[in-house]
């Protein structure tokens, strides 16, 4: 493994050198807990990315619940629009951007399904309400009014009067295994920082990354 060259000038990262696979990751936890300051409304909230059968990408906002060296986590209805599209090609991509900050973190990578046990824990982690609303609600399908959606929730009330409500069989959670991560950063003159790491080649994935320097 090589040594890590710094640029004197601008303490930048030489792109030849190999890089603890947990530095991405720790400069990500940095600028998260600033984040959770500057951002007044959802500094976990994210941009989704996904592609269709017909090749039509598709972006909402969602919300990251959890995120470690393995990867970033959110929460969904398997058989709504984006869970179809990820099972079917197991790949997404995510930006979170801190208007704040003047900055965004963009992720790239394969995606698995979350443990039954982890998926579990964060259901039962929600407001009894949200539970509910994860059976009341048939994503991405047409409705004919709101009535309809408040009956649902209604009849899965009824249904889960007291006690532990289980948690649906088509809800779980995503985890985006990264093979890009981009941290960009605002700078004068649209003049931006933007450092790039991947995995290192040639070794297992999980031991090392690669970084480099993009013009803006």
């Amino acid at each position: 493994m090589s040594e890590t060259v710094i640029d004197q000038a601008e303490g930048a990262l030489d792109p030849r050198a190999h890089h603890p696979w947990g530095e991405p990751f720790a400069k990500f936890a940095a600028w998260f807990e600033e984040a959770k300051t500057s951002e007044p409304n959802d500094p976990n909230g994210m941009a989704l990315a996904t592609v269709g059968p017909d090749g039509m990408p598709s972006v909402r906002m969602v919300l990251l619940k959890d995120w470690d060296e393995q990867g970033f986590v959110f929460y969904t209805n398997f058989e709504s629009k984006k869970g179809t599209q990820i099972l079917a090609t197991r790949k997404a991509a995510i930006v979170l951007h801190w208007k704040s900050l003047r900055r965004q973190v963009r992720v790239e990578g394969e995606v698995e399904v979350v443990s039954d046990k982890e998926a579990d824990d964060y259901y039962h982690s929600r407001p009894r309400s949200s539970q509910l609303g994860a059976w009341a609600s048939i994503q991405s399908r047409p409705m004919q009014n709101r009535f309809d959606l408040e009956k649902r929730v209604a009849l899965f009330t009824a249904k889960h009067p007291i006690g532990t409500i289980p948690r649906p069989p088509h809800w779980s959670g995503f985890r985006i295994k990264p093979s890009y991560i981009e941290f960009w950063e605002d700078r004068p003159f649209r003049l931006h920082d933007r450092a790039v790491y991947t995995p290192a080649p040639g070794v297992d994935w999980g031991k090392a990354w690669v970084t480099e320097k993009l013009y803006p």
